[in-house]
């Protein structure tokens, strides 16, 4: 099993992570603010979900095999890439419902959950973390590399939820104060809608 000392450093070394602003952040923060408090927090959870589809990838070495495979690695980034930018261009086009105002959520939910998995799963930068961050905090000598791995995972996880749940409420707040502003209505899509597509370019651009 992992020492504590180990662990205690792993946990302040994710939490620094986590709340430094990223791709999952501003995720979040888009949606939250678009479509409030309750959708952004399900954001989180589908990056949440996605990062555990990336451990468990890391446990049983798929990820190496993205790692060692540049073909796989570009076209995994490119299809991440271009959804990214399909649903920023479908943001910027879309009007604002008329009963937005009034507190209607533009998108359910559980969409939003669905998208932040597939856009985290589709991030090859985040699989190619996993399987080298995990790692230097295994300790074959204090049993199961596997048990390890899962306990290592699973902690940035959750550290990472709560942190995309702050963004969230944060967010949510002022979102449903700007949804009340007639000006902010009409361009809040096209700026959520921006904020996906540089995701998408630059999630493209990014090297291995």
């Amino acid at each position: 099993m992992i020492d504590l000392a180990t662990l205690a450093t792993y946990v302040a070394i994710v939490l620094g992570f986590v709340f430094i602003p990223g791709p999952a952040t501003l995720l979040t923060v888009a949606r939250a603010t678009s479509s409030g408090t309750r959708v952004g927090i399900a954001t989180g959870a589908g990056i949440a979900a996605g990062d555990v589809v990336h451990t468990v990838m890391a446990i049983f070495g798929i990820s190496a095999i993205i790692a060692t495979s540049a073909m796989l690695f570009s076209v995994i980034k490119y299809i991440g890439a271009a959804y990214l930018v399909y649903l920023g261009i479908r943001a910027i086009i879309e009007k604002a419902p008329a009963d937005l105002a009034r507190g209607a959520l533009p998108i359910p939910a559980d969409k939003a959950f669905r998208q932040a998995i597939l856009t985290e799963v589709l991030n090859p930068k985040t699989a190619l973390f996993f399987l080298a961050f995990l790692p230097q905090f295994v300790r074959p000598e204090h049993g199961s590399v596997v048990l390890q791995l899962t306990v290592l995972g699973a902690v940035f996880v959750l550290l990472g939820l709560f942190s995309t749940v702050v963004f969230a409420v944060s967010a949510g707040g002022l979102g449903s104060f700007l949804r009340r502003k007639p000006a902010v209505l009409k361009w809040q899509g096209k700026v959520v809608g921006g904020i996906y597509c540089a995701l998408g370019v630059r999630l493209a651009l990014q090297q291995r």
